[in-house]
């Protein structure tokens, strides 16, 4: 047998084993700052999105003109893909950037963070409105005044949207946060008369947040004596349907940015109704274990 041959044939075997591992650590160390890769090169210059119609998006894309970031590509899909798409990477604890928003259960299952907004693409604290036609309070006052006092914050919305991805039907969700929560649900019906079968129809967006406050929404105004449709659309046909009076109402108003395009767009055609929560947040958001902290840092 020739020794120097195997010899030889177990050195390139070895050498490329430890390429291959390098290879697969890479995008580890590159997330963590452990190359001299930019954030750019490590997400391919990619920033993972949500459906084309979001006001996420479209500060997003304000956001890359404001910057500069003229390498960048912003990659459309949903809600749902969005997140498969940060559990895949987060679980490898590989690099990825993507379009967040909050409240969002995401920022309970992972730890994540905000890129600081210097030039301010995505503005400042939001708030959550509700949304409703020209003619709610006429024709359906009973309602209309208890999505005037419809308020939760943040801890309550993400008990019902974990309860959900964890696997719940978001129905059984609803109601069993209303159930636990029937002081602050009193405090929505209080003085309100019930109906007797009144149809009332809610548009909404398949995103998590929403998903939550209309099944919890649905659930009241039932109990209330309504009989409740849900229909789910994508953000444009939303405000468009509360506009023409098509739908009664909506519960994610994201204002004064995220959905200014509509609320100019439809102005004097729907009627803000009430602000069911506060310091809300959008921006671009990546694991805490990426070595960037900025917007500015997607310029290098």
């Amino acid at each position: 047998m020739n020794w120097t041959k195997k010899l030889a044939g177990i050195s390139a075997v070895s050498l490329l084993a430890l390429g291959l591992a390098a290879c697969g650590d890479d995008d580890k160390d590159n997330a963590s700052g452990g190359s001299d890769k930019t954030a750019g090169e490590m997400v391919d210059y990619k920033i993972t999105g949500i459906d084309p119609g979001a006001g996420i998006m479209e500060a997003t894309d304000r956001a890359i003109s404001d910057y500069g970031l003229d390498k960048w590509e912003l990659t459309t899909g949903s809600g749902a893909a969005m997140t498969a798409a940060l559990k895949k990477a987060y679980d490898k604890e590989e690099p990825i950037i993507i379009t967040g928003w909050s409240p969002h259960w995401m920022f309970t299952k992972y730890d994540l963070k905000y890129l600081d907004d210097p030039e301010g693409s995505y503005g400042g604290a939001e708030e959550i409105h509700t949304i409703g036609s020209m003619d709610l309070a006429k024709d359906k006052p009973e309602a209309h005044q208890i999505l005037q006092n419809f308020k939760w914050d943040e801890e309550d919305m993400g008990e019902v949207m974990v309860a959900i991805i964890d696997g719940e039907d978001p129905a059984d969700a609803a109601q069993a946060w209303i159930d636990e929560n029937q002081d602050k649900v009193d405090s929505w019906t209080e003085g309100v008369d019930k109906v007797d079968g009144d149809e009332f129809t809610f548009v909404y967006v398949a995103w998590d947040s929403t998903v939550a406050s209309t099944n919890v929404m649905a659930k009241v105004l039932e109990d209330q004596g309504y009989k409740v449709k849900m229909s789910q659309v994508e953000a444009g046909p939303m405000w468009t349907a509360v506009a023409d009076g098509s739908a009664d109402a909506l519960l994610a108003g994201w204002l004064p940015v995220t959905h200014k395009t509509y609320a100019e767009k439809y102005e004097g055609k729907f009627e803000d109704v009430g602000t069911s929560m506060t310091g809300v947040k959008i921006g671009l958001t990546v694991p805490e274990y990426m070595d960037i902290d900025s917007i500015e840092d997607l310029k290098k």
